[in-house]
C-alpha cells in the first residue's frame, strides 16, 4: 500500500483558530498532521506538545497523488495561519485532486 505523511509543527492558527470535528475550534500554538493513503488524504490537529489528534473540518478528503497531499497539506497549514475557524480548503491545489500531472 502507498502512503506518506506530513507534519507541521509550531503553526500559530490565526485569529478565528481551526475548525475541528471533535472540539470545535482550536486556537494557539498547533501541529498540522496529514496522512495520504493512496487516493484519499486525511488532516488531523493538536496542540504542540499535546497527546490528541482532532480531524479538521472537511476531512478526509479524495487526493490522487502523494505530490497532491504535501500541496494539500500546505495548502492546510496555511489556512490555518489565517484562521476564521479555518476547515480543509474546498478549491484544493490542482494536482491534489488531479492525475498528478504539474507543469511541464
Amino acid at each position: 500500500m502507498t502512503w506518506a505523511s506530513w507534519t507541521t509543527t509550531g503553526v500559530f492558527a490565526g485569529r478565528g483558530g481551526v475548525s475541528t470535528e471533535e472540539a470545535g475550534v482550536l486556537c494557539g500554538d498547533l501541529t498540522v498532521h496529514t496522512t495520504w493513503s493512496g487516493q484519499e488524504a486525511q488532516v488531523a490537529v493538536q496542540y504542540s506538545g499535546g497527546s490528541d489528534w482532532f480531524t479538521i473540518t472537511g476531512s478526509p478528503v479524495p487526493c490522487a497523488s502523494e505530490d497532491g497531499s504535501r500541496l494539500l497539506h500546505q495548502a492546510v497549514v496555511d489556512a490555518v495561519r489565517t484562521g476564521g475557524a479555518a476547515t480543509v480548503p474546498r478549491h484544493l491545489p490542482a494536482d491534489a485532486h488531479g492525475s498528478g500531472a504539474g507543469p511541464a
